[in-house]
């Protein structure tokens, strides 16, 4: 399991007390690109929240970032969070401050105390997805691309392992879904950095090929290498 960033055996998931996956095997390798799909309903959100430790993992054997997830606690959570990002469809920037305050916000919640060290962090990671200049912008001064950015560049604050990203290009528009696609790959082939993206928009997966899972009738389905 040296290079397995995501390691999931014989997992069953749940929603309360109702069975949403059973018996998942999958694992995803340090640097890899995958997609996540599935029909509304078939569990993909149900997964992604396992991985993360907002469903608790109660059957089988998983590990994310070096985290055993049957072993998670309130108090370790937070820990594995540290070396994940996730991105959201909707964004979720805070509109009553900036762009650099939005950043500095989740650096000081996850533990940073020193302000030249956050001001360092936040520049590097505008840069890295084009936004440079844009730190002092209130998120509705921003287009919608520049959105998903910020919050792309939010998930990479902690120079996180995996990133988990939830239908990213759902609210773009075609060219701006491609932008943000070829900056999910660039970052996943630069920094080596996982990257599992649940999406609903094959026109994306077709342009941007990698390997693909499924979520279907309770399983998770692995079409490695296959774009679907």
């Amino acid at each position: 399991m040296s290079q397995s960033i995501i390691e999931l055996r014989n997992v069953n998931i749940y929603q309360g007390k109702s069975m949403v996956l059973e018996n998942v095997n999958i694992s995803l390798d340090k640097g890899e690109f995958v997609y996540l799909v599935g029909k509304t309903g078939t569990g993909k959100s149900s997964l992604l929240k396992t991985l993360y430790g907002d469903l608790e993992l109660t059957e089988g054997e998983g590990w994310v970032v070096g985290h055993n997830l049957r072993q998670l606690t309130w108090k370790t959570v937070p820990f594995l969070r540290r070396n994940l990002g996730v991105v959201f469809q909707d964004f979720q920037l805070l509109t009553d401050r900036n762009v650099n305050e939005n950043l500095k916000f989740v650096l000081k919640a996850t533990g940073w105390k020193d302000e030249k060290l956050m001001d360092e962090k936040i520049a590097d990671v505008l840069d890295k997805v084009n936004l440079k200049t844009k730190g002092f912008k209130m998120p509705f001064e921003l287009s919608g691309g520049e959105q998903q950015r910020v919050d792309i560049a939010r998930a990479l604050l902690n120079s996180p392992k995996l990133i988990l990203a939830d239908e990213p290009t759902g609210n773009l528009d075609p060219e701006t879904s491609d932008e943000i696609m070829q900056l999910l790959f660039h970052i996943s082939r630069d920094y080596n950095t996982t990257i599992l993206m649940a999406t609903h928009d094959y026109l994306v997966i077709k342009k941007f090929p990698a390997r693909t899972i499924k979520t279907e009738a309770g399983k998770v389905w692995d079409n490695a290498g296959i774009a679907m």
